[in-house]
C-alpha cells in the first residue's frame, strides 16, 4: 500500500507555470498528492535563461529554496544574487522577478501560503503603460 503522506517527485506530473519561461514544476504537496490545504510546495526545474517574468501573488507569501544552479532576484524593490542552499521570500502582493544566471539547470523548492494553485486570481503582472 501506498504511504498517504510520502510524495516521490518521479509519482508527479510536471506543468509549466504561467509567467515563466523555460520553466518545468511538479506540485509535490497539494490537495491532489497528500491533501494540503493551508501550503503548497512545488518543485521547479528552470533551464538557462528561464525564469519569471515580472509579477505578485494577491494574499499568497511564497519562499524559494535554491537547490542548484544560480540566479538573479527582484523583490518590492530590493536585488540580489543567489546560490545553492540560499532561500529568499517573496511577501504576500510583493513584485518579484527570478532570473536564472547559471549555464546550468536551476532546481528549487517553492513555498506557497496559501496554496496558489497556479490560480489566475492569484497572479498580478505590472500594470503598463
Amino acid at each position: 500500500m501506498k504511504p498517504k503522506y510520502l510524495v516521490r517527485s518521479q509519482d508527479v506530473p510536471s506543468y509549466r507555470p504561467a509567467n515563466h519561461h523555460h520553466t518545468s514544476n511538479q506540485r509535490l504537496i497539494g490537495p491532489e498528492t497528500t491533501g494540503a490545504r493551508q501550503m503548497e510546495v512545488v518543485l521547479g526545474t528552470l533551464q538557462k535563461g528561464g525564469g519569471a517574468l515580472p509579477h505578485a501573488h494577491p494574499g499568497v507569501e511564497q519562499a524559494c529554496h535554491l537547490l542548484e544552479g544560480t540566479a538573479h532576484v527582484e523583490v518590492a524593490g530590493e536585488a540580489f544574487d543567489m546560490a545553492a542552499g540560499d532561500t529568499c521570500f517573496f511577501p504576500a502582493d510583493a513584485m518579484h522577478v527570478f532570473q536564472v544566471t547559471s549555464d546550468t539547470p536551476v532546481k528549487l523548492l517553492v513555498i506557497y501560503s496559501p496554496p496558489y494553485a497556479e490560480s489566475p486570481d492569484k497572479l498580478r503582472r505590472p500594470a503598463h503603460d
